[in-house]
C-alpha cells in the first residue's frame, strides 16, 4: 500500500517568529526617526551601542526591555524607550500565546559637526519629508553647545 502525500504543507516551523512589518530597513528607519541623542551624551561625546534584551508578547507588543551592555550618559534610557516604542506583526499559530524573546543592538552616533561655526561645537540634524508629495523644503535644526 503507497503512501499518499497530504494536501496540506506542513509549516517550517513549529511556532512562526515575530517580525517588524516592512522588515530590516524599515526597523532602522523606525529607530533613526524617533533616537533623540541625550544632551548629555552630546556634551560629553558619547557615542556607541547598546545591547538590549526584550520580550514581545502574542499582540506584538514589547512588554519587557532590559539593557545588556550600554554606554551610558541617558542612552541606555533612550535605547530602551525605543525599543518599547516597536510593534511587530506576530502570527497566532496554534491557538497559543506565547512570549518572544529578542536582542537588538542600538548604534549612538554623533551628529556630524557644522563648520559654519568657530569654536564652538554645533550639530546639524536634517528632518526629510515625505518623497511622494512634490518638491518641499527640507528642514534642519541646529544645536549649538
Amino acid at each position: 500500500m503507497a503512501k499518499s502525500k497530504s494536501t496540506k504543507r506542513k509549516d517550517k516551523d513549529f511556532l512562526r517568529k515575530p517580525y517588524y512589518e516592512g522588515g530590516l530597513t524599515a526597523l532602522r528607519q523606525f529607530i533613526r526617526k524617533n533616537m533623540k541623542y541625550p544632551a548629555d551624551a552630546l556634551k560629553n561625546k558619547i557615542e556607541g551601542h547598546v545591547h538590549l534584551k526584550y520580550a514581545v508578547n502574542h499582540k506584538g507588543l514589547v512588554i519587557k526591555a532590559k539593557v545588556v551592555a550600554g554606554i551610558g550618559h541617558g542612552c541606555n534610557e533612550e535605547a530602551v524607550r525605543l525599543v518599547k516604542l516597536l510593534k511587530f506583526k506576530v502570527e497566532r499559530v496554534r491557538k497559543m500565546r506565547v512570549t518572544y524573546n529578542k536582542t537588538i543592538r542600538i548604534y549612538f552616533k554623533l551628529p556630524k559637526p557644522n563648520e559654519k561655526s568657530a569654536g564652538k561645537v554645533s550639530y546639524t540634524i536634517k528632518k526629510k519629508e515625505a518623497t511622494s508629495k512634490p518638491k518641499e523644503k527640507s528642514y534642519s535644526y541646529t544645536i549649538t553647545f
